[in-house]
């Protein structure tokens, strides 16, 4: 893209851009480093999700693997946790974090958490944004028609809305992961706990370093198409 060759959009983007690679690496390196490590409970991935959900009272929510890595997610419309290979069936602090954090995601759709039905009611409009924003702002640029650039910075406002709203809503749900596998046993001793917080710590910088793209992203086509600083 044309942006791409623009001095001012190196120095905003292209650091968040860094910043969020180091961020994936981080939660690779987590994830590899305390999959070696076997929770003492002997708990796979499923198990844990199922026990911490049953603890909250959860019972109409099915479990199933999915392919791919560390693809889980919760499904609040068919009420179905995704767990990936290595979660589902791994009995490891890593895999026992991860299914607990998404289990946490159930929880909060039992609750009608108020960021998590946010971020569901702007999934369709962020969808839309996600694959028409930037053709229409490069193409508003190309032809120099403000209105299509205007029209694209909207969209992907909405998706830089979505992040901003995704950041308490991976939060908490990290943090009732902590809490439940600590008060159901799933996990034992601050060594345990340390372990699982490093990985869900690192996953959560994940979701930090695409809000921070995200924002500095839509700031810098702001600048550029003049709608802030008078600056084209």
């Amino acid at each position: 893209m044309f942006y791409s060759f623009d001095p001012l959009y190196w120095v905003m983007v292209i650091p968040c851009m860094l910043f969020a690679m180091w961020a994936q690496a981080r939660v690779k390196s987590a994830f590899d480093k305390y999959s070696r490590v076997r929770a003492t409970s002997g708990m796979t991935g499923a198990e844990a999700a199922r026990e911490v959900m049953r603890s909250a009272g959860i019972t109409d929510v099915s479990v199933e693997e999915v392919g791919g890595f560390l693809s889980d997610h919760y499904d609040p419309r068919s009420k179905t946790l995704r767990l990936s290979p290595k979660v589902y069936g791994g009995q490891s602090l890593a895999s026992v974090g991860v299914a607990a954090h998404e289990a946490g995601h159930a929880i909060q759709h039992q609750h009608h958490y108020a960021p998590l039905e946010a971020r569901a009611f702007i999934v369709p409009m962020a969808g839309f944004g996600s694959w028409l924003a930037f053709p229409m702002i490069f193409l508003g640029f190309v032809l120099k028609a403000l209105s299509l650039v205007k029209f694209g910075i909207i969209l992907f406002a909405v998706l830089v809305i979505f992040q901003i709203v995704t950041l308490p809503v991976e939060f908490d749900a990290s943090a009732r992961a902590k809490k439940v596998l600590a008060s159901t046993g799933i996990i034992s001793g601050p060594a345990e706990a340390k372990g699982v917080a490093a990985v869900l710590n690192a996953a959560a910088m994940t979701y930090v370093a695409a809000t921070i793209s995200a924002v500095a992203t839509l700031l810098y086509f702001l600048l550029r198409s003049g709608l802030l600083g008078n600056r084209r």
